[in-house]
């Protein structure tokens, strides 16, 4: 491989990217080389002698000394390729003064060099000659072995290396206490991880000589997770105290650990202090913590202004001059120290906010003795002095937060007393004995470095006279102060006004927490902190000191500098800051700070002249590089430093490298001289487009590209811009915005409206300029990276920049539309004076003799021109990218992905242009509407003006006026992009424009050219002056509403691109009613069409009722619900169901506010026809069911009613909510009484039963009291006839005589039982209501009247909107329900012929239908199933009411089959037959098999409503019924079990015998169960329920089916079964007679041991289909019937 080395600006033909340039020094004579590589350099790393190249394609070489390899280098000029490294991707490589490091693709970590300190992470060797692996071994992890985790780059130090991982967490090895660890043995030969920092996401590492820098996200509300430490990891005492003291709280955080190691705020710990005087703050004085909340009231990133002298030291420099990271340092007896020093530094600055030093001097004398307190305490000490940089604790732990705020209310009108009272006196008494260490601050300073401070105080003192005004940075460091809401603001102004200061607030303009909700991951962070550790005897680590550090520490100073980068120099640092300042720190011995101070113990700026922007740094040995935006696009390179002679031999380096503290100074004179300031490399320009720097040793260098096509060039632009437009923005923020709302009297100058808006537009403001800060960082990231298109975030997110520009010119137009500029005039001029310069230098406005409204318009708008700049310079890279894509397309792969970026360039470019044109309307709109508010009459001005309004266009041309208006009236329309407003004289009307709908009148009518407007409540016709008035009026209200309908309210577009030519008629909107009548006061939020609500909306009225549902020409209509508060039991009444014109009508519930709850028919408003009604829970007074029908809300007709609370149910007829007519009463005690009902009491005549069978017959007067003739049997028969009064149960008067009739006499018995029910209401009358609702459903006045083709569309029509009804809560519907739904929508064919096919469809479709309520027929059987349970559930279950409930269902079948002939009406009736197909067989013939399970349908030719109707019906009513029958048969089902029981203990053989069955029928042998299948096993004397086993195992079945047909079927698949089990026995064929069959079905019966058998029997026989009665099953079961009998009266002998 051929390495040459030439001077950098022949022209090599070694490729565009990646050129490197290597120099040593500054002097002029110097001329770069070039390092020719056969790859492009992405990375250089340098050490003390020697360097490290990352090329293209991962590979690595090294040049320079590299006395770690076995065989000498033959040229150590040239770089060596790393074999060892081969087959590795490395994407990262790291150099320290004696040794390297690579990290893979794969985060694996490979060292080598110098190993004598452990450096190298490999135990045991001295030296590394060849990469080799490092593993980082997380031991905290369960796993084994342990997981290896991947590492994203490394730093390398003299002694020590750091790794940041990919979770962000740091790891160390090597000596030193620069590691962090708290390792009690060095070296450290294994990884280990900083447990300092655990928790933190480290950003980025640097290691110096003998020091180590971590950049570290701010724990922002992001990482509110991490749990939070309230005391301390070691001695375990609280970290914060709080103390209630007489009339105020204090808070204090002055934990002192006796364990050597302090904990601050940011729950880490600080180095070791001086142990011998630990003196704790007394809990009694009050000290306030000066946190900075990060997730709740954001602090301010400061601007240095780079108007003011370039040598301004930063706010941190005038701090250090008298605090030492918070603690002054000052002997007893020198008072004369602090008091020089500190107010030379107060009194020097340019423009001092303290008018007289010398007051200030004399207070501090007056103050001191000899007492210690917290300095942080707020408002006190840290008011009068210049900077709190070193105070500010980074992270605020949530905990105190709350703590704080939370005392803030109750303590905050106090502190100010109490703090005024203390007179400052405690905050200020500082002396301690030289040398103590001070608590609550940072530790003791020893005492040589105490003096060397002091003296570099004292300098900065004297220096100080040239620095640029300080009050920002002072009122930086209040406003972090008082960032605690509520609490300090309140003491601040008062303490700090007696100081003689300007009336100033503290204010926040920086959202912290991310500036913007999505950019948190995509955008880089500016909220950073930077922590060092290890050795600070050069104040390397910026502390303030020159103590070492063992553990990580947060430099307090740099808080909120918004630091991007770090470096790390031998014996120096430096951070780079978003706003492209540089702060430095550490040895100076040779300038390699950028500035005079030396050495700086605390970070400090580099002097630069204004308009230098540094984008990227790096340290070596004793210099500093920095790479900068200067007037042209091309990068520029500032050095400083020591001079490198030509002639010195590097060999000379080592000595001086170890040579500490004393020789500095002849070092310096040695080697050439130094510079004072950074100085401009002049051959910077001839290296092309530098993308990075690297400092290391005495050498630097410098990564180029050739700017091909222009795109790099581009590049360069895009980056360079946004830096200069963020220090734009922050100078602005700085200079304008901040001191702006500092005024203490803003609020009342503007007023509270206008200072609202002023505070948006500001966080707006803020919004912006941070999100620039952030891309600003992530293009200068890209461009010392990649370089490519793909990593230009603002292709990817580009919403996120477009979204922040819109609503902050919202903000400004909103702010300039309400006056805000004219009003902040006056604080401006007093703030600014009267001569603008400040605004017009910021503004960059040209014109002159410009008003300061004028100019601040101008300012504020200025941001949103740096649009135009994006849509520029994308558009610039897309055009190199054309070219680009052109020239390297060699494959199709890299046209496509050239042509994908040239997409996205050209879209972005094009959404900024479109935005660019849009903020431009907006101004426009905002400035044409200021100008009519200023002609427009004040009195409507204020209530009409708000800050979203923009006008759109008015009539003060007379161009609209209204139709029949008086002569003298005026009508002035004014359309603004949110209303409509009609103003006349002295009165205005506004017109939301969501609910105004607009038509033109067509004029060959009226000649005229007219306009109608109609709005919910009021409809104008406007007439306009000539067709293009109209039609400008026409077209500007469409558009506006259409604005307004979409929400883009802001944006109406006066001259837009294509519009929708008008909105539409129908559309979403809210309203409230202000005309007298049903509606006054109430907003209804919904559908509308024209002017009316329609549709589905809310209508809420004032008094707390509430309408949600669907509307109907302005008025409910269709399924709503409705609540209504009822004053009187302070709850709602609850409706839910169908509504028509206004008024509840069809099905609903009504929930009462008293607890009742009514669910059915309405009609007009009221419950009528079909309903139920439940009053009361179990347990109030009077819990009750009725269920019938209502008329004009009241109970008349038929109902049943259950009295819950007295145990009767009644079941008769109602009038106006009493008992009249007819009725059954039945009680919990078995009490019956059926007869005449009125005026809600039994009066007239009926019969009374009572469980024991004694009955009365006769006359009643009132509720259970007898009063009259009648007739009392008692249960043997014997009776009393006479005249009865009294109530029963209770002793009955009796006047009559007693009959004992003759023993033969029964008949009495049977006619006793045949009299029941003939004075109830007869079946056919009952439920009248649930029919006729089912016929009107199918759209029948009356049953039977009407059209079957009409029936079958509202069929449909029922089954499609319930469907769509319950498609909104998908979950009601199961998914085979809704197959049966869309099933049913398709209407069967009903008319014509009848054949057994068409009846077979039928049954199906009935049994569909039955099945799902949304179906009118099902919707009636669900009904009719409640009202049959209702009625003979409970005290309902009354044998007595058998017959009823039977013939119940008896009429339930012919109401049903009478709707299922109107739906089929080619059905014959009841009994008719079916024509048969001429194809049928033989066997089907047979008449008597009419009936079949519903799985297996035989052909039939009677049509029956019992055959067709019971299948569906009769399961849902079988357990009420079939429980009357057990009752009814009770008895004899009694008798029967206990024969059945009894005859059971016998063996097979000898019960058969006993029956008389034959022996010819006696099974010899039966299916053996347990052998092997197949074989049979012999009957023998013993054996039982073995015989006819399959036969009875099916009669069993009969009590799991419900209908009679089933039931019949079962019966006689039992005798097939029998007859088969002969037959095998007989081996022939075989015709029973009855005398033989019956033996054989009794056996079967007994042993079926079925318990409710007679009420089988009796439930067969009432609802048998009367033509099977004659047939095969009618002979069959009377046979079952007859067995019954037998059982019964069989008796054992």
């Amino acid at each position: 491989m051929e390495i040459q080395s030439k001077s950098s600006w022949d022209d090599g033909s070694g490729g565009e990217r990646g050129l490197l340039h290597s120099w040593k020094g500054y002097s002029y004579s110097i001329t770069p080389e070039r390092l020719l590589l056969p790859r492009p350099v992405l990375q250089v790393a340098l050490g003390s002698q020697h360097g490290v190249l990352l090329v293209e394609g991962g590979q690595v070489y090294s040049f320079g000394e590299l006395p770690w390899k076995q065989s000498q280098v033959p040229e150590p000029a040239k770089p060596t390729l790393e074999s060892a490294l081969s087959g590795q991707r490395v994407v990262t490589v790291a150099a320290g003064s004696f040794h390297s490091g690579a990290v893979t693709e794969d985060g694996g970590v490979h060292m080598w060099g110098e190993n004598s300190a452990g450096q190298c992470g490999l135990s045991g060797l001295s030296t590394v000659p060849n990469p080799t692996p490092v593993a980082l071994q997380d031991l905290d992890t369960v796993t084994v072995p342990p997981q290896t985790v991947p590492v994203l780059e490394l730093a390398c130090g003299e002694k020590h290396t750091l790794a940041l991982s990919v979770q962000r967490e740091v790891w160390a090895w090597g000596s030193g206490c620069q590691l962090g660890l708290n390792a009690a043995v060095f070296p450290v030969w294994k990884p280990q991880k900083v447990e300092h920092l655990a928790g933190r996401y480290v950003l980025q590492v640097a290691c110096g000589a003998s020091h180590s820098l971590a950049l570290v996200r701010c724990l922002g509300s992001h990482d509110g997770h991490r749990p939070h430490v309230d005391k301390c990891g070691r001695c375990n005492e609280l970290l914060y105290t709080m103390t209630d003291k007489e009339d105020h709280v204090i808070i204090s955080d002055s934990h002192y650990c006796p364990l050597g190691v302090e904990l601050t705020e940011d729950d880490g710990k600080l180095e070791a202090p001086n142990p011998t005087t630990g003196l704790k703050t007394s809990p009694s004085e009050p000290v306030l913590p000066s946190y900075t909340s990060k997730s709740e009231s954001p602090a301010v990133p400061t601007v240095a202004d780079p108007t003011s002298v370039p040598s301004q030291p930063h706010a941190s420099e005038e701090g250090e001059a008298s605090l030492v990271n918070g603690m002054l340092q000052v002997s007893d007896s020198d008072t004369s120290a602090l008091s020089g020093a500190e107010s030379d530094a107060v009194a020097g600055a340019k423009s001092s906010p303290y008018p007289d030093e010398q007051a200030v001097k004399d207070y501090l004398k007056k103050l001191s003795d000899n007492t210690q307190t917290n300095t942080q305490a707020s408002g006190g000490l840290n008011a009068l002095l210049p900077s709190t940089g070193g105070l500010m604790s980074s992270t605020p732990t949530s905990a105190l937060n709350n703590l704080v705020a939370s005392c803030a209310s109750a303590v905050g009108g106090r502190v100010a007393s109490t703090y005024e009272a203390l007179s400052l006196k405690k905050m200020m008494n500082f002396y301690l004995p030289s040398g103590a260490s001070r608590s609550g601050g940072s530790p003791g300073v020893v005492d040589n470095s105490a003096e060397r401070v002091r003296q570099e105080d004292s300098m900065q003192g004297k220096k100080s006279s040239s620095t640029g005004d300080i009050r920002e940075e002072e009122a930086e460091g209040l406003r972090r102060r008082l960032s605690l809401p509520g609490l300090l603001s309140q003491v601040s102004p008062r303490l700090l006004r007696k100081a003689g200061r300007p009336k100033m607030r503290a204010v926040a303009l920086t959202p912290l927490g991310g500036a913007i909700p999505e950019d948190h991951e995509v955008l880089p962070t500016l909220q950073t902190e930077v922590w060092s550790w290890g050795h600070g005897e050069h104040g390397q680590l910026g502390h303030g000191d020159n103590l070492a550090r063992l553990q990580p520490l947060c430099i307090k100073s740099l808080n909120n500098k918004e630091v991007v980068r770090v470096a790390a120099g031998a014996h120096h640092s430096l951070a780079l800051t978003a706003q492209s300042q540089v702060f430095s720190w550490g040895s100076n011995s040779s300038g390699q700070l950028g500035h005079m101070e030396s050495p700086s113990t605390v970070p400090r700026l580099a002097k630069l002249s204004e308009g230098i922007r540094v984008w990227d740094v790096s340290a070596g040995e004793r210099h500093t590089l920095l790479l900068a935006d200067g007037d042209c696009i091309q990068p520029i390179i500032y050095y400083s430093g020591q001079q490198v002679k030509e002639g010195e031999e590097e060999g000379g380096n080592e000595k001086e490298l170890h040579q500490q503290g004393g020789g500095e100074e002849e070092e310096e004179e040695q080697a050439g001289g130094y510079t004072q300031q950074p100085v401009l490399l002049p051959f910077c320009m001839n290296l092309g487009y530098v993308s990075s720097v690297f400092a290391g040793g005495r050498r630097c260098v410098a990564l180029s590209d050739r700017n091909v096509m222009g795109f790099i060039a581009s590049l360069h632009e895009l980056a360079s811009a946004e830096r200069r437009f963020y220090c734009k923005l922050c100078n602005i923020k700085s200079q304008i915005l901040r001191p702006l709302l500092e005024l203490e009297s803003l609020s009342s100058a503007l007023g509270q409206v206008i200072f609202g808006l002023l505070q948006t537009l500001a966080n707006m403001f803020g919004r912006l300029c941070h999100l620039t800060g952030q891309h600003a960082t992530s293009l200068t990231a890209s461009l010392r990276r990649c370089r490519e298109v793909k990593s230009l975030l603002i292709l990817e997110h580009t919403s996120i920049f477009l979204d922040c520009y819109n609503d902050y010119c919202s903000a400004v137009g909103n702010f300039q539309v309400m006056g805000g500029f004219q009003a902040l005039t006056k604080p401006s001029i007093d703030l600014f004076g009267k001569g603008p310069e400040l605004l017009q230098k910021l503004s960059e406005c040209g014109e002159e003799n410009l008003t300061t409204a004028d100019l601040l318009v101008v300012l504020f708008y200025l941001p949103a021109r740096h649009l135009h700049e994006y849509s520029r310079l994308l558009l610039k890279l897309a055009t190199c990218f054309e070219v680009v894509g052109g020239r390297n397309s060699s494959s199709s792969a890299c046209d496509l992905k050239c042509s994908t970026e040239y997409q996205k360039l050209q879209d972005s470019c094009s959404k900024f242009e479109a935005s660019v044109l849009q903020l431009k309307r907006k101004r426009k709109e905002a400035d044409y509407t200021v100008h009519f508010w200023k002609i427009f009459p004040g009195k409507m001005t204020d209530s009409l003006r708000k800050p979203y309004r923009r006008l759109i266009c008015e009539s003060s041309n007379k161009g609209l006026t209204l139709q029949n208006a008086g002569r003298f009236s005026v009508n002035w329309f004014i359309l603004f992009n949110d209303v409509l407003v009609h103003a006349q004289f002295s009165t205005h009307h506004i017109f939301p424009l969501a609910t105004l709908w607009v038509e033109p009148i067509p004029e060959e009518d009226t000649g005229l050219y007219g306009l109608k407007v109609i709005t919910p409540e009021e409809t104008l016709t406007l007439l306009a002056s000539s067709p293009m008035e109209k039609i400008k009026w026409l077209r500007s209200i469409n558009q506006a509403v259409d604005q307004a309908l979409s929400g883009k309210g802001q944006d109406v577009a006066s001259g837009s691109s294509v519009q929708k030519l008008e909105p539409p008629i129908s559309r979403t909107a809210s309203y409230t009613f202000y005309k007298e009548g049903r509606l006054k006061d109430a907003t209804y939020e919904g559908r509308w069409l024209s002017g009316k609500p329609n549709g589905r909306g809310v209508l809420k009225w004032c008094d707390g009722r509430i309408y949600t549902g669907a509307f109907k020409n302005g008025l409910e209509d269709g399924f709503g619900e409705f609540v209504a508060p009822n004053k009187m039991l302070n709850k709602n009444d609850h409706y839910q169901g169908y509504w028509k014109d206004g008024k509840m009508h069809g099905l609903g519930t009504y929930r009462y506010a008293s607890g009742e709850v009514y669910d059915g028919s309405f009609q007009e408003g009221v419950r009528h026809g079909h309903g139920m009604l439940r009053s009361g829970k179990l347990n109030t007074s009077s819990p009750s069911v009725f269920i019938g029908q209502w008329l004009q809300d009241k109970k008349t007709g038929y109902g049943v009613f259950d009295d819950i609370t007295k145990g009767e149910k009644y079941m008769g007829m109602w009038q106006d909510h009493q008992r009249q007519g007819t009725g059954v009463v039945v009680t919990q005690f078995g009490l019956y009484y059926e007869g005449a009902f009125k005026d809600n009491k039994m009066m007239g005549t009926g019969v009374l039963l009572s469980e024991d069978d004694t009955t009365y017959e006769g006359e009643f007067s009132d509720d259970w009291t007898l009063s009259g003739k009648g007739v009392l049997t008692m249960p043997n028969g014997d009776y009393l006839e006479g005249s009865f009064n009294g109530e029963w149960g209770s002793g009955l008067k009796v006047t009559g005589s007693y009959f004992k009739p003759h023993l033969f006499d029964t008949d009495k018995d049977k006619t006793q039982a045949m009299k029941l029910g003939h004075l109830c209401v007869c079946a056919e009358d009952k439920w009248p209501a649930v029919f006729e609702e089912c016929w009107s459903q199918l759209g029948c006045e009356a049953p039977g009247r009407g059209e079957p083709e009409k029936a079958w569309e509202n069929i449909a029509v029922a089954l499609t909107t319930s469907r769509r009804h319950i498609l909104d809560s998908p979950d009601v519907l199961s998914r085979s329900h809704n197959k049966t739904l869309e099933s049913l929508e398709v209407i069967p064919q009903h008319v014509g012929p009848i054949t057994m096919d068409r009846y077979n469809a039928i049954r199906l479709y009935l049994i569909k239908a039955c099945d799902t309520p949304l179906h009118p027929l099902g919707q009636l059987l669900e009904t009719l199933v409640a009202v049959y349970r209702m009625t003979y559930v409970g005290v309902g279950a009354n044998r007595r009411l058998l017959h009823q409930a039977v013939s119940e269902i008896k009429s339930y079948l012919n109401h049903i089959f009478l709707i299922v002939r109107f739906l089929f009406p080619d059905l014959p009736e009841e009994g008719g037959l079916i024509p048969e197909p001429t194809t049928d067989l033989q066997e089907k013939n047979e008449p008597n098999s009419t009936d079949a399970l519903p799985e297996s349908p035989k052909p039939a030719r009677v049509v029956s409503s019992s055959a067709l109707l019971l299948p569906v019906l009769l399961p849902r009513l079988y357990p009420p019924l079939f429980t009357l029958y057990a009752l009814d048969k009770e008895r004899e089902d009694d008798v029967y079990w206990e024969c059945v029981l009894r005859l059971n203990k016998q063996p097979d053989l000898a019960l058969l015998a006993f029956l008389g069955v034959q022996q010819k029928f006696w099974p010899v042998s039966i299916p053996a169960s347990l052998p092997a299948p197949g074989e049979k096993q012999l009957v023998i004397s013993s054996t039982k329920d073995a015989c006819f086993a399959s036969a009875v195992e099916t009669l069993q079945q009969i009590s799991t089916t419900f209908t009679p047909s089933d039931k019949l079927q079962v019966i006689q698949l039992t005798f097939e079964e029998i007859t088969q089990e002969v037959q095998a026995l007989l081996k022939q064929d075989f015709l029973w007679s009855m005398d033989d069959l019956f033996p054989v079905f009794l056996y079967v019966v007994l042993r079926a041991r079925i318990r409710n058998l007679g009420s089988e029997v009796s439930l067969i026989e009432d609802l048998m289909d009367p033509c099977v009665q004659h047939g095969e099953h009618g002979i069959m079961f009377t046979t079952l019937k007859a067995c019954y009998y037998q059982i019964q009266h069989e008796k054992v002998t």
